[in-house]
C-alpha cells in the first residue's frame, strides 16, 4: 500500500537506531529549552529576554555553519556525532547546575547555551549528512523526510513530559534528563557500525568551488531563499508559541507543553504525508509553504486557549509537511559529495537566521501579541509559496 511505503526506511536497522537516537536527543531539548523559558519568563516576564536565549543557542551556526559542512564531507560524520553527543551530556550537566544556583546568572546560563550552540552546529550537519551513508541513495529521499519526524516525535512527547517535570521537579532535574539524552545518543551511534554505512563520494580537497557550484543550482538557490525567510519570520514556534499561551492567554506550564505537543502530533502525520513520494522534486516546496502559511493564519485567529490548542494540530501538520518536501529536495538537488557543504547551507538558513528571526518576534510579541507574530508567519508563508511558483512555474525540478 501506498501509504506504508513512507516507512520503508526502517526496514534498515541502522536508521532505526539513527532515527530513535535523534527523537531521544530531541526530547531532551525540548526539557532544556522549555525548563529555560519558563525559568526566564519567571525572572522577567520579557519576550526579548527569552529570545536572547534563541540568539545564544543559534548564532554560533553564522560563524561555525559553513566549516562544519566542510568537515562533514572530509570527516565520517558518525565520528563527529559520537564527538558532539559527549561534548553536548557534559554541557547540559553544567546547564542544570547553573539553573539550581542562587542567584541564578543569566550570563552564565546564556554562555552555555551558547558553547551548546557551537557543538549543535556540527550535529546538525553531521546528523543530515549521515543520512545518505546509512540510507544509500535508493532511499535516501523517504530516509530525510521520516528524519524530520524524528523532531515532530520528540515535540508530541518532549514538551508535556518537561512540563510535567518542571512543575514535580524542577528546571535543574530537566536539564539532568537532557544530559542523559545525550548520552544515549552516543550509544545509539556507536552501534552503527562503520562497514555498514554506504561509502559517499568525497570532494576534491584541491579545488575551492564547491560552494560556488552549489550557489550555481538554480534549484538549491531557491530553497535556501525560502527556507530562510520562514526559518526567520515563521517557525520561531517554541518562542511564538510559548509566549502566546503563557503572555496572551496566561496558561500555566502544563499549557504550554500541551500546545507543543499537540502541535508536534500534527507533525508527525505532516512529515509521513511528505515521506510517501519516491522522489520530491523543489516545485513541491510551493505547497509546503502554502500549507504552513494558511496553517500559520488559521492559529493567529485563534480567539482563545481553547481553539488554539484545538488548532494546534493544524499547525504542526503544516510544519511537518513543510520541513519534510524542504529537507527531501534540498538533498536530492545535490550530489552526494557535496551534501556536507549543502546541508550546512540549509541548516544555515534554518538556524543561523533564528537569532535575528528571534529578536524580531520577540519585539513584534512585546510590542503587540504572539497571534500578530504568528500572523506575519502566516503571510510569510504564502509569499513563499508564490516565490517557489515563480522560480519554478514551466521548469523541470533539477532548475
Amino acid at each position: 500500500m501506498r501509504g506504508f511505503e513512507a516507512l520503508q526506511p526502517f526496514r534498515n536497522p541502522r536508521f532505526s537506531l539513527y532515527f530513535g537516537g535523534q527523537v531521544v536527543s530531541n526530547t531532551g531539548t525540548w526539557f532544556q529549552n522549555l525548563a529555560l523559558s519558563l525559568v526566564i519568563l519567571e525572572l522577567t516576564g520579557s519576550a526579548q529576554a527569552l529570545s536572547a536565549v534563541t540568539v545564544a543557542q543559534f548564532a554560533p551556526l553564522l560563524i561555525l555553519g559553513i566549516p562544519a559542512g566542510r568537515l562533514a564531507d572530509r570527516i565520517r560524520p558518525r565520528t563527529i556525532l559520537l564527538v558532539t553527543s559527549a561534548a553536548s551530556a557534559l554541557v547540559g550537566l553544567a546547564l542544570a547546575v547553573a539553573v539550581v544556583a542562587t542567584p541564578v546568572d543569566l550570563v552564565l546560563m546564556y554562555a552555555l547555551v551558547f558553547l551548546l550552540g557551537c557543538i549543535n552546529t556540527f550535529d546538525r550537519v553531521a546528523a543530515q549528512a549521515i543520512i545518505f551513508e546509512i540510507a544509500g541513495p535508493e532511499t535516501l529521499t523517504r530516509s530525510v523526510s521520516i528524519s524530520t519526524i524524528a523532531l515532530a516525535a520528540a515535540r508530541s512527547v518532549g514538551p508535556g513530559l518537561a512540563g510535567i517535570a518542571f512543575s514535580a521537579l524542577g528546571a535543574g532535574w530537566c536539564m539532568v534528563m537532557n544530559a542523559g539524552s545525550y548520552a544515549l545518543v552516543f550509544v545509539a551511534i556507536a552501534l552503527i557500525r562503520p562497514s555498514r554505512l554506504h561509502p559517499r563520494p568525497r570532494v576534491d580537497r584541491t579545488t575551492g568551488t564547491a560552494p560556488v557550484a552549489l550557489l550555481r543550482n538554480r534549484a538549491f538557490v531557491t530553497i535556501l531563499v525560502v527556507n530562510s525567510a520562514i526559518a526567520m519570520l515563521a517557525l520561531n514556534l517554541m518562542l511564538v508559541i510559548t509566549s502566546t499561551v503563557s503572555l496572551s492567554f496566561r496558561g500555566d506550564a502544563t499549557m504550554v507543553g500541551a500546545a507543543h505537543a499537540l502541535n508536534a502530533l500534527g507533525a508527525i502525520v505532516g512529515g509521513m504525508l511528505a515521506a510517501t513520494p519516491a522522489s520530491v522534486p523543489v516545485r513541491a516546496l510551493r505547497y509546503g509553504c502554502a500549507g504552513l502559511g494558511l496553517a500559520l493564519l488559521a492559529n493567529a485567529a485563534a480567539p482563545n486557549l481553547t481553539v488554539f490548542l484545538v488548532l494546534a494540530p493544524v499547525l504542526g501538520l503544516g510544519v511537518g509537511f513543510y520541513q519534510g518536501v524542504l529537507q527531501a529536495s534540498a538533498q536530492a538537488s545535490v550530489a552526494p559529495g557535496q551534501l556536507g557543504r549543502a546541508m550546512s547551507f540549509v541548516t544555515l538558513g534554518s538556524y543561523g537566521v533564528a537569532p535575528l528571526g528571534a529578536i524580531l518576534m520577540g519585539g513584534v510579541i512585546d510590542a503587540s501579541s504572539g497571534q500578530v507574530a504568528l500572523l506575519v508567519g502566516g503571510v510569510t508563508g504564502l509569499a513563499c509559496a508564490a516565490f517557489v511558483w515563480w522560480r519554478t512555474g514551466g521548469r523541470s525540478a533539477s532548475g
